[in-house]
């Protein structure tokens, strides 16, 4: 009996500690959500806890977050996309076609952060979003430039869940050279996701010494992951990011078109350098992503082709491709099948065609439209994964929904969004903005 009364009062002052940070995380969004990009940058996916599976810190403070700050937002395409998407998926799974940890990875690393970029808005500005992420972003670069110059990572002294951590953890090398990754595990999550954040940067209304700087550290630590896909997006996210955002500069344009090719210039011979000297590592990291292909054949309409990991097809041991497979498109059709990756694929493509005009235009969409070549190359894998689909939920969100959600806070941070297509405030009024 005496030992039952302090375990009642720990549980009760737990409870006590969970209100009062669900109560601060609501009376404080703009706070909050600089806890969560934070997080997202500096907190690698081996910290969590397991609750009935494995929760990410990421994905369980997305969730937190989206409970905490829900409202209720105008429905659009990508939305009945995405819940088509879970419906089918959740019963393939009651039919075995599709396992669970599949199941969990689709619910967790791409629903929970889509619909945390749909909600968002409603409670912070388009202003505060953009630029908490560009200064993350460019923190988390510095810290990766110094990374590398110091061949000392931080972040892998952090312990966590033991099979996560020893895959995730291990640095890796390229031509005998250290490759920078940060918090995200990997170069290729850490270069895709600098590459995105990008868009953000040159969105913010800061001057331009600032903002010019931002970039450059963005990029330098972008090459310094030695990843090509992380320098490819970056080159496209930049380019259509400078060219296409309302309210860019001239100056900056032509800034950053200059600093692109004394940087080209500069980056080619190192770049050159390096992969010369992984000689064959990197050109059997091509050959491998080319080779993935042959997966397709065991692609089913719905669900997965279950162990197919035995199989020989042509001149391919299937078992080869089992440890890793770095396409996101190829990936996903093998887990799911044909019908659940369109459904899941056409909210992507939402996104990104939300880039395709002046007034749904966002640096998450053009984040989003940047990332597509990556798909084909690269697995969604730690904090990218997240990253990115919270980018297409907030591409969505944006596109139609911030005048309403974010004008007063934009206004007061300098972020020109532009009204949405159609909608014309009377000369000296101002959109509303329910900010908490």
């Amino acid at each position: 009996m005496a030992t039952a009364v302090p375990i009642v009062l720990l549980a009760v002052g737990g409870l006590a500690a969970l209100a009062l940070v669900v109560l601060v995380l609501r009376m404080m969004p703009r706070a909050a959500f600089v806890v969560w990009a934070c997080v997202l940058f500096f907190v690698p996916l081996w910290v969590g806890v397991n609750i009935g599976f494995y929760w990410a810190a990421i994905t369980l403070l997305t969730a937190l977050l989206i409970v905490v700050n829900w409202s209720i937002v105008p429905l659009r395409a990508a939305d009945a996309w995405v819940a088509v998407f879970i419906i089918v998926t959740v019963g393939l799974y009651a039919f075995g076609s599709v396992d669970l940890a599949s199941l969990v990875a689709a619910l967790l690393e791409w629903v929970i952060p889509y619909i945390w970029g749909r909600v968002v808005l409603a409670r912070v500005g388009t202003a505060w979003v953009t630029s908490t992420i560009a200064i993350v972003a460019v923190v988390a670069a510095t810290l990766a430039v110094v990374e590398f110059f110091t061949s000392f990572n931080p972040f892998v002294l952090i312990p966590g869940s033991g099979v996560i951590y020893d895959t995730w953890s291990p640095l890796q090398e390229r031509g005998g050279v250290l490759r920078a990754e940060g918090a995200f595990g990997h170069s290729i999550a850490l270069g895709a996701a600098l590459a995105m954040s990008s868009a953000f940067v040159v969105a913010t209304r800061w001057r331009l010494a600032p903002k010019i700087s931002g970039v450059v550290i963005i990029a330098v630590a972008t090459v310094l992951t030695f990843s090509r896909v992380g320098l490819l997006t970056l080159v496209l996210t930049l380019i259509l990011s400078t060219f296409l955002i309302a309210g860019v500069s001239t100056r900056f344009r032509a800034t950053v078109a200059v600093a692109g090719a004394v940087g080209t210039a500069i980056v080619i011979p190192i770049i050159d350098t390096v992969f010369g000297a992984a000689g064959e590592e990197a050109g059997g990291s091509a050959d491998y992503r080319t080779d993935l292909l042959v997966l397709l054949e065991q692609v089913q309409v719905f669900g997965n082709p279950g162990d197919w990991h035995s199989l020989v097809s042509g001149d391919y041991y299937l078992g080869y491709f089992a440890r890793s497979v770095d396409n996101a498109l190829v990936l996903t059709l093998l887990r799911y099948g044909y019908v659940p990756t369109f459904l899941i694929m056409a909210a992507v493509v939402c996104a990104a065609w939300m880039a395709l005009r002046r007034s749904t235009r966002s640096p998450a969409a053009l984040a989003v439209v940047g990332q597509l070549p990556s798909l084909v190359v690269v697995a969604l894998i730690t904090q990218y994964s997240m990253f990115l689909w919270f980018c297409v939920g907030l591409a969505i969100t944006w596109a139609r929904d911030s005048a309403m959600l974010g004008g007063a806070d934009d206004e007061a941070a300098g972020v020109d969004i532009g009204p949405p297509e159609g909608l014309r405030l009377p000369q000296g009024a101002r959109a509303s903005h329910p900010q908490g």
